[in-house]
């Protein structure tokens, strides 16, 4: 069954722009909890601009209680990150190659340039009994050096199909997942997707089977504007029962 994670950067970020604690992030944690969510996403980028370090604390000690919730922290690994998810221990580590400047993520791993830096960290992260899952962008070569370094799972960067989404291109697209999804599962790769997924485009995109996760934040909060955030987790978990059961 495929799972949903909600990343709670954008609500960080609201928190963030007055300078006060409102939105309480631990709060939105546990609404995301009680509303059926799978696992919580954080993505801490080294200038703290929306998820701090210090938030990656809080939500490991909430989880500590709800342990059938799953902790997915993202970054590239620096070693300020990297020394954080080893003492916090997520049940999933998901490395990304940005940049400290980057607005958000736009690429995936070239693993020809960075297998060597990787694969310590990789099997670094494992042996504090951390799943590693990379970003990945749908090239199949890169797949089968993500398989070689150790990886646990692959991220397939979705903005391509979600830009893809509705037009003369969408077939094309979609099928360059699905082959990239099939390719990493005959590997004995786990595969997850995130970015730009939404209500829109997600049941379409759940038709490629063995999708484990979906990690989904921007959108859910301005859907949340039409919907409130409970219904709009709610619709979300809908579609991922209608993809499980057709």
């Amino acid at each position: 069954m495929t799972k949903l994670s909600v990343n709670l950067n954008k609500f960080a970020l609201l928190r963030n722009a007055r300078g006060t604690d409102f939105p309480n992030l631990v709060k939105m944690a546990e609404r995301t909890i009680a509303a059926g969510a799978h696992g919580l996403t954080l993505h801490p980028r080294p200038d703290q601009r929306h998820a701090r370090y210090s938030d990656v604390y809080d939500l490991s000690a909430l989880l500590e209680k709800t342990p059938t919730v799953e902790l997915n922290i993202e970054g590239n690994p620096i070693p300020e990150f990297l020394d954080i998810v080893e003492e916090v221990k997520p049940t999933q580590c998901t490395l990304v190659p940005d940049a400290p400047d980057q607005l958000t993520s736009d690429h995936g791993w070239n693993l020809r340039e960075e297998e060597a830096r990787l694969l310590p960290i990789i099997q670094g992260l494992q042996a504090r009994g951390v799943r590693v899952s990379l970003f990945m962008e749908t090239g199949l070569e890169q797949i089968d050096i993500a398989k070689s370094i150790g990886a646990d799972r692959v991220e397939l960067y979705t903005e391509l199909y979600a830009r893809a989404f509705g037009t003369s291109e969408e077939q094309e697209v979609f099928d360059r997942f699905r082959v990239a999804a099939g390719h990493a599962e005959e590997l004995g790769l786990g595969v997850n997707a995130g970015h730009d997924l939404n209500l829109y485009n997600l049941g379409s995109f759940l038709s490629i089977p063995g999708i484990l996760e979906v990690s989904i934040g921007h959108a859910i909060v301005v859907e949340s504007f039409d919907y409130s955030y409970e219904e709009t987790l709610r619709r979300y978990l809908g579609i991922i029962d209608k993809a499980r059961n057709d």
